[in-house]
């Protein structure tokens, strides 16, 4: 579930702002840097905010979640094959909004249905959802070596593979909407067939989305929806200038998906120590580091004129404890506090600040940073990365400051669930 789960975003999210921004001449679509934001950042946005209201009262309340799940999952195949023959901007624009109503919601409730069946979500959740980016690395790295690439041969140094560059590269990007169609719909039917049954709590008399509201109302729950909007608001803005950022500093289109796979690697390192990390540091020093590299990474990004490129490439390693320390550290905490009649809200809620009022408010920033950062008004005028990073990164410090100054762990002090979740057995003084 998790593999196919981000092997779908995976497939055409890390290529869009490319072949969405990217002449006609050169195969893209030709979409001003704003409508780019909107197309991207807005529709996720819209997807996630509804998200709380439609999917965590149906999975929480009425049918069962991985049913729900493919219903969701088959419709959202299908309008992502629709949208990737369109070329207007209105028609992008209109699609994508559908299709994140209907897809959004399948990110909290894959985790909320892993942890309803998980005898101990804090040791064993790393581990299922280590998938997941292990999914999303292998498509950054199997469609450029199948799709945009010709004569590849495989090489000791990242990115590990090397050939020519097919022609038209930025329109045979747009083929990865295509086979993101087809895999949700594999995945729809993945989903209804073969994922665990996960009933409805149908006994529940409270509307579940009010209920995941009174869970968020506790201290702890509020400081991390605050400071989870300013990260979330610096984490969207990577893969809306990521690729481009990478293209402009002499990448070539071939390597840039996987030079980000990097992180990706990081990240399964991160997550598969992440209960150790719990166990030893706690939920607030993990939440925390997550956090400053967020900021770590985009300074380095903002120095790229006075560091080599290699510098450049190995720092997306940052994404590792950027998103296992934060996100998954997150997730997991929301589940340790929510009852579990809304823990499938509380997900939702919780995935509706972090995937969608953050990148809404990332479109609005991104399009705002691209006119201020440009040395002219025209949309092919260079940016000035190095003052878009810096900024980014100031946004990301807001988070960890109201994190750093505010936020309690009030967790479960349940030390028998913590030593599994470090895979320890041995008594806390030998270990």
């Amino acid at each position: 579930m998790m593999f196919l789960e981000y092997a779908v975003r995976g497939l055409w999210l890390p290529w869009a702002p490319v072949f969405l921004t990217a002449s006609v001449d050169e195969g893209g679509l030709g979409f001003s840097d704003q409508q780019k934001s909107w197309t991207l950042g807005t529709a996720l946005a819209i997807g996630a905010i509804t998200s709380p209201f439609v999917a965590g009262q149906v999975a929480d309340r009425w049918f069962a979640t991985q049913r729900f799940m493919g219903v969701l999952l088959v419709l959202g195949g299908l309008v992502k094959l629709v949208t990737a023959y369109q070329t207007g901007y209105e028609v992008w624009l209109g699609l994508s909004i559908l299709y994140a109503i209907l897809f959004m919601p399948t990110l909290g409730l894959s985790n909320s249905l892993a942890m309803s069946h998980l005898t101990d979500a804090n040791r064993q959740f790393p581990t299922v959802r280590v998938w997941g980016t292990i999914g999303w690395i292998a498509v950054l790295w199997l469609f450029p070596m199948l799709w945009l690439t010709s004569n590849v041969e495989l090489q000791s140094l990242p990115p590990f593979f090397t050939g020519d560059r097919v022609p038209n590269a930025a329109g045979r990007m747009l083929d990865s909407v295509k086979v993101a169609g087809i895999v949700a719909i594999v995945y729809g039917v993945y989903s209804w067939l073969m994922l665990p049954h996960t009933p409805p709590k149908r006994d529940a008399k409270e509307f579940a989305f009010v209920g995941a509201v009174r869970v968020f109302s506790r201290g702890s729950l509020l400081i991390l929806a605050v400071a989870t909007l300013a990260i979330s608001t610096a984490h969207f803005v990577y893969f809306l200038q990521a690729a481009p950022f990478l293209r402009a500093i002499g990448l070539a289109d071939a390597y840039i998906t996987p030079t980000m796979s990097i992180g990706q690697f990081a990240e399964i390192g991160m997550i598969a120590a992440l209960g150790l990390l719990l166990k030893r540091l706690g939920f607030r020093t993990v939440l925390l580091t997550g956090a400053v590299c967020y900021a770590l990474r985009y300074l380095i990004f903002g120095l790229h004129e006075y560091l080599p490129i290699e510098v450049i490439v190995a720092s997306q390693a940052l994404h590792g404890p950027c998103f296992a320390c934060f996100y998954a550290g997150s997730f997991i905490y929301v589940d340790r506090l929510s009852p579990p009649d809304v823990r499938h809200s509380a997900q939702t809620l919780f995935a509706l600040i972090a995937f969608g009022i953050g990148p809404l408010t990332s479109s609005l920033l991104d399009g705002k940073l691209a006119s201020v950062c440009r040395a002219s008004s025209q949309d092919n005028a260079p940016l000035d990365y190095s003052l878009y990073w810096l900024i980014s990164g100031a946004i990301g410090l807001i988070g960890v400051a109201v994190m750093a100054a505010l936020f309690k762990d009030e967790s479960p002090a349940d030390d028998e669930a913590l030593a599994a979740a470090a895979h320890l057995d041995q008594p806390e003084d030998e270990a």
